[in-house]
């Protein structure tokens, strides 16, 4: 590896191609520069850069969100990970208001010097969904909580960005500093996060190279990607196209746990069963129990995250339903309600960017608003399920 006005990059040959990784920093005007020097002087047919489609849709068209319909987000089961690419998002805003250079100008860079010179663009990182389902099937079962109020405490918390965080911008890796301090072992996070992309994006790179389209690419990525970009690239244990297969694949839930919800719903049947052959007061005591309980703690979720009344309402009444169906969740009937009370507005998806940099506007904006709405008033209706559950067992022991 030979650094090159302290930009750090290889090349390499496979087949008739040869291939030249750029390592940048995603907050270094510097990469930018280099990037530009690299491009104008004509000896590259094609760059690829660290990018998967969705994120340069998203860069390319930052108002792309305002082509969501809200309904068909909740209906499909997206809220979540819509919720969560947009608390990432707002965590990456503070790290560029803090360092006063924008993530990911190299990027820009390089998609208008290829526009410049007519160069093909190879998007070789893996879809960003597919990373981060990945990431949270990685994790054990009791951090997974850890995860998501670590998300949510960014919303809240505005910590001056710390000097660790900034190395790793500065190594490159957007994604990394982003999830590194909602989890308390970075180990668990490193496969799908790093290592898996790494692999991932050798193989869109050989793919590219054995295609016999090109003479000479260029590769845009960040620097903490370079040293595992080198080593996927020299060693090739697999066909490229059958690493991409299975590093997009989908973790898939042990068998076990995808029986918990309905062994939960038979087990607070059961319990209402026998209730009611001891007496009809206690059955009816635990029928009340179960909707006092997992209705308030729903109605409490969405209250919280500033919803209309009727949706409160609305929480109350489905949550103890809903709970006894896993096909259907509470987040899905709250949203779908304020989604119909209070619909999203242009002028909403047109200031989501500058709304989800600041707590007070998500809880201002609309869309976000109603995101919040689907995952409070699930977590409400989640803990009410258990609390409710284990009052009920007390009652019929």
């Amino acid at each position: 590896m030979q650094q090159v006005k302290e930009e750090p990059l290889f090349t390499l040959k496979r087949g008739q191609c040869q291939i030249t990784v750029l390592g940048t920093a995603h907050v270094s005007q510097a990469s930018a520069d280099k990037v530009e020097e690299l491009l104008a002087t004509a000896a590259f047919d094609a760059v690829a850069i660290e990018l998967c489609p969705s994120r340069h849709h998203a860069m390319m068209n930052p108002d792309a969100m305002a082509d969501m319909d809200m309904f068909q987000v909740v209906r499909d089961g997206k809220a979540p990970m819509i919720a969560a690419s947009l608390m990432l998002g707002s965590f990456q805003q503070r790290m560029a208001k803090e360092l006063g250079v924008e993530p990911g100008q190299e990027m820009r860079q390089a998609l208008k010097d290829a526009a410049q010179f007519d160069l093909e663009v190879l998007l070789i990182d893996r879809e960003v969904g597919t990373t981060m389902k990945r990431i949270y099937g990685n994790i054990p079962w009791w951090q997974k909580g850890t995860l998501l109020s670590g998300l949510l405490a960014s919303l809240v918390v505005h910590e001056k960005v710390s000097e660790e965080e900034i190395e790793r911008l500065k190594e490159g890796d957007m994604l990394e500093s982003a999830f590194a301090q909602f989890a308390q072992e970075e180990k668990q996070l490193y496969a799908p996060l790093i290592d898996e992309r790494d692999l991932f994006m050798a193989a869109k790179l050989q793919q590219a190279a054995d295609s016999g389209e090109h003479q000479h690419i260029l590769a845009v990525v960040g620097a903490g990607h370079l040293k595992g970009l080198q080593n996927y690239l020299q060693v090739s244990e697999e066909e490229p196209e059958q690493a991409m297969q299975r590093l997009s694949t989908l973790p898939e839930k042990k068998s076990f746990w995808k029986y918990v919800p309905w062994l939960i719903t038979v087990l607070v049947l059961t319990g209402f069963a026998f209730g009611f052959s001891k007496s009809p007061e206690l059955g009816w005591q635990l029928v009340w129990d179960w909707i006092w309980i997992n209705g308030s703690l729903s109605a409490l979720g969405a209250l919280i995250a500033g919803a209309h009344l009727l949706t409160v309402i609305t929480a109350f009444c489905a949550a103890p339903l809903t709970s006894l169906n896993p096909a259907v969740g509470a987040g899905m009937v709250t949203a779908g309600m304020e989604t119909w009370l209070r619909k999203p507005s242009v002028g909403d998806f047109s200031s989501l960017r500058e709304d989800t940099g600041s707590l007070k506007g998500w809880w201002h904006n609309r869309v976000t608003r109603i995101l919040m709405v689907f995952l409070f008033s699930t977590i409400g209706s989640a803990i009410g399920t258990y609390v409710a559950g284990f009052r009920i067992a007390e009652q019929v022991m």
